[in-house]
This record gives C-alpha cells, sequence and structure tokens, in this order.
C-alpha cells in the first residue's frame, strides 16, 4: 500500500473515532487499549534557554542556527487520535518542547485541543503548517495549493489560537521554487525540512520500537532538526529510552519558535 493510500484510510479511521466521541476531550488511557497503554516518561528534559535572536529565514531549513547543543524535535501528520493524546502526555509529563506541523483534516488536532492548547500558549509547543490534507503540491495547480496552507493556517487559528507562520513543511518533503513561492506568499517563508528523521512513516518501521530508538541515534545530534510522525503507536512505547537519550547527549529540546528567536 502508497504511503499516500495508508494515510488516507488512518485520517479515515480517526473520523470515525472523532464522531464517536462526540468532540469530548481525549485522555490517553482512554484510547489506547488496555495492556497497550504507555508508560509515562517522568524524567524531565533541559529545555533550550532563550536564544539569540536571528530571525527565521526565507528558503529552505534542514537545521538550527549557529552551534549549541539544542534539538528540534518535529511530528507531522497526526492520523491518530491515541498518538497524539500519547505525545500530549509525554510532553506534559516531561517538558520537552516540540514542534508539530498538523494536517487539520485529521480530527486528533480537534479532539487533543485541551490537552495541547494550555502547553502551545505556554510556547513549549510550536505550530507550523503541513498543509490541510497532505496532498503533493508540487501536482497541484497554484490556486489548490494556495488554498490547502489557507484552510490549514485558518484551522491552526481558530483550533489554537496561533498561526504556524512562518514555518512550512510540504507533504513527503515534495516542492519546487513555485510551491515555495506560493507558502511565502501566504506568510510561510520558511520550508522547515529536516536533517534526519525516525523512519516511523512506514508500517515497518514504526511498529518497532528497537529500530525508532536506534535511529534516534543516529540523528538525536545538536542542532538537528528531526522528523517523526503521529500515526502509528511504535513512538509511544520508547518515550523513556528517547529521553534519556536526549539526557545522556546534553541535548536541550527546543522548538523552531525557540531556536530562531520568534515570540
Amino acid at each position: 500500500m502508497g504511503r499516500r493510500r495508508f494515510l488516507q484510510a488512518l485520517a479515515a479511521s480517526v473520523a470515525v473515532v472523532g464522531s464517536a466521541t462526540g468532540g469530548m476531550d481525549v485522555a490517553l488511557d482512554d484510547v489506547l487499549p488496555e495492556g497497550q497503554r504507555t508508560p509515562r516518561a517522568s524524567a524531565r528534559t533541559p529545555v533550550g534557554p532563550a536564544p539569540a535572536v536571528v530571525g527565521a529565514p526565507f528558503g529552505v531549513i534542514t537545521r538550527l542556527p549557529g552551534e549549541g547543543a539544542q534539538l528540534a524535535w518535529t511530528v507531522d501528520d497526526g492520523c491518530s487520535v491515541a498518538v497524539v493524546a500519547a505525545f500530549a502526555a509525554f510532553l506534559k509529563d516531561t517538558g520537552v518542547r516540540m514542534t508539530f506541523f498538523p494536517n487539520g483534516v485529521n480530527a486528533s488536532w480537534t479532539l487533543c485541543a485541551p490537552a495541547l492548547r494550555p502547553m502551545v500558549e505556554s510556547g513549549q509547543v510550536a505550530l507550523g503548517n503541513h498543509t490541510w490534507s497532505h496532498p503533493d503540491i508540487t501536482r497541484l495547480p497554484a490556486k489548490e495549493v494556495a488554498d490547502q496552507i489557507v484552510r490549514n493556517e485558518r484551522f491552526l487559528k481558530n483550533t489554537y489560537g496561533v498561526t504556524g507562520q512562518p514555518f512550512f513543511r510540504p507533504p513527503y518533503g515534495k516542492r519546487n521554487a513555485a510551491t515555495d513561492q506560493i507558502a511565502a506568499d501566504n506568510g510561510y517563508r520558511s520550508v522547515a525540512l529536516w536533517g534526519g528523521t525516525l523512519g516511523d512513516s512506514t508500517v515497518a518501521g514504526a511498529q518497532s520500537p528497537d529500530r525508532l530508538v536506534q535511529a534516534a541515534r543516529s540523528v538525536f545530534w545538536p542542532q538537528n532538526i528531526v522528523l517523526s510522525h503521529a500515526n502509528l503507536p511504535g513512538v509511544t512505547h520508547c518515550y523513556g529510552q528517547l529521553v534519556e537519550l536526549i539526557k545522556n547527549r546534553g541535548l536541550r529540546t527546543v522548538t523552531l519558535r525557540d531556536a530562531f528567536g520568534l515570540a
């Protein structure tokens, strides 16, 4: 099954969950089956001090500016209510700072907003724009690309009270000069790609916590931007190991807004 069909199937299943819950607040223990609930990682990780103001650049970014011990852990999509809820609980327990790139079409971001919103308001969590429904924007007419960005921006403002600007992450990392310009015209001047990934976007990779930890060892390095996803549950079973890795390497988690000195 291709990744697009896989994501569409996951999104459809999440929509059913959202309808069944009637928009009620979602807690981690409400959405993970008995016996599969994730032990909470209680150790709080170091967070980065306010960096020098440098401002977000125009164009593509794959790492954080300057030298230091900062790590930007970024999380895309949000096809699974359970996984987004698990991330919310993880962040609350540990103090890890993180940037999410939601697709607003996924019900998880609405259902989990009560848990995430306080962390967005405090600055522990930052949001970027990943389009409304995760299409390959290089294959869309210009108007549809703009609509995808603007619709998701409206969702972020209405649901979380913040903008995703200036950080735009194109689905699948697919972009070109034309899509970059459309994003910039709509306030998204920084195309936020990544310098490493946990490799959790496929069923094979995301179901193996050991494989995810091994991947983290290769990408959790100073000033790196790391990509992961809130779609499959594998990552929820290795939070403790990931926190320990961050601490052992002396890394400080930051949001993209932290790293580029944006209020």
